[in-house]
């Protein structure tokens, strides 16, 4: 083994995020969909066939293009800013002041080091700045960041700053627990092993309302 994948064994081991943002190249979508979808068929009709299947076969013969759209359509379509979720704000009419919780949101997401599933729940929470949001808009957006190669407390904060932003709130809690794959299926094998991240942020950084946040969401 060379240098350079032992520096890659490493990073895929320890799970090391690189950057705050997804890294993605300056040409990233001057391709359209369509055609990824063609390009990424082939290159795994070759993977495919490289690991001596074959490809003749009825039951594998629709494969590289399921999983090419797949790739682009579905799992990893949080990767283009044009299906980002519009987040409309609405006037906080019933003038609830108090933190509102949606808990247990699905959390499906790919581990960027080994592309195996991050299988988990999301927690959110926020304390309305004069305007509220509808409530499947915060699934939606959460459902957006994790639709791409994640490791997952990039994920975490990407949530996060996406809310204040769609909120025009600080006052954000997000809380992750989930499952990875790439530890339960392959290396180590714990399948026992789970990994929670969290961010506060704005009122949540007091130890009272983060506390109350925490228990609400364990507790109900």
């Amino acid at each position: 083994m060379n240098p350079i994948q032992d520096i890659f064994e490493l990073i895929g081991e320890d799970h090391v995020a690189t950057a705050f943002e997804t890294p993605l190249r300056e040409d990233a979508f001057a391709i359209s969909d369509d055609l990824k979808v063609e390009l990424i068929q082939e290159h795994f009709k070759e993977i495919m066939s490289i690991l001596g299947l074959d490809l003749n076969d009825d039951s594998l013969s629709g494969t590289p293009y399921r999983v090419a759209k797949m790739y682009v359509k579905e799992i990893f379509g949080g990767l283009n800013p044009k299906n980002k979720p519009d987040a409309k704000l609405f006037e906080n009419k019933y003038r609830y002041n108090e933190m509102l919780i949606e808990k247990d949101i699905t959390l499906f997401s790919y581990c960027e080091h080994h592309f195996l599933p991050i299988i988990g729940s999301v927690h959110v929470a926020y304390i309305s700045s004069g305007k509220v949001i509808g409530l499947s808009k915060i699934n939606r957006l959460v459902q957006y960041y994790a639709k791409r190669p994640q490791v997952q407390e990039r994920l975490t904060n990407q949530i996060a700053e996406g809310l204040k932003k769609a909120l025009n709130s600080e006052d954000v809690a997000v809380i992750i627990e989930a499952v990875h794959l790439c530890v339960s299926a392959r290396g180590i094998k714990d399948t026992n092993t789970k990994t929670i991240t969290a961010h506060y942020s704005g009122k949540f950084q007091d130890e009272k309302t983060k506390t109350e946040f925490i228990s609400l969401i364990q507790n109900t």
